[in-house]
């Protein structure tokens, strides 16, 4: 990992996302505070790590850090905001259950939540780069994976726990054939070019499209 100078003495948190391209399910977002005399080792931006590595991971960043937080933003949340306001207002939301105030919060991407409580820096690649940012990606990579497992039995027959809601051939192949489902983002091309195309489908809430 190609990190950042060191920012001594400070309290630093990590904060990343999981789940800003699927088509369904929530986003979720990870802050940590880690805890410089608890080395982790193999901390690692979570897309380059295999599930294994990453489910390794993840206890010892909960068990080793100073402080964590998890916030998830379902669907509706997401069709109702946008994807990066929701993705934004779900990183303000984690920094502010954090049980230690930190002094910085270094956030993955290029852009900074409003109304923070503490200084922040966006930073391109941030969980390639910042070992918090990296441990927060795990966390968030690993919570959103059980949550849509968890939803593969609410909604049989998607195949949420094998594509997560990414928009694979085989997901939009069954979008195409079954329509949406309660948790599929309306908002997202792919789901409401469904929709309009069949009138028929709904998304059990009693929504049609117009």
């Amino acid at each position: 990992m190609k990190a950042l100078p060191p920012i001594a003495g400070r309290l630093i948190a990590g904060v990343d996302e999981a789940g800003r391209g699927p088509l369904a399910g929530p986003v979720v977002v990870a802050a940590v505070i880690l805890d410089p005399k608890r080395r982790i080792a193999g901390i690692a931006d979570s897309k380059a790590l295999s599930p294994a590595q990453r489910e390794r991971l993840a206890p010892q960043i909960l068990g080793k850090a100073l402080a964590h937080a998890i916030v998830v933003v379902d669907a509706a949340t997401i069709d109702r905001l946008n994807i990066l306001q929701a993705t934004l207002d779900g990183m303000r939301r984690a920094l502010a259950a954090l049980e230690i105030e930190p002094e910085l919060a270094l956030i993955d991407g290029n852009h900074l939540p409003a109304h923070l409580r503490c200084p922040a820096q966006a930073i391109v690649r941030g969980d390639a780069r910042v070992r918090a940012i990296a441990a927060a990606s795990i966390l968030a990579k690993v919570h959103r994976d059980r949550v849509m497992s968890d939803l593969d039995q609410q909604y049989p027959g998607y195949g949420f726990a094998v594509h997560k809601g990414y928009p694979t051939p085989e997901h939009l192949a069954i979008l195409r054939e079954r329509g949406p489902c309660a948790i599929h983002r309306r908002s997202f091309a792919p789901v409401w070019s469904v929709l309009t195309a069949n009138a028929e489908f709904d998304f059990g809430d009693g929504h049609r499209p117009p």
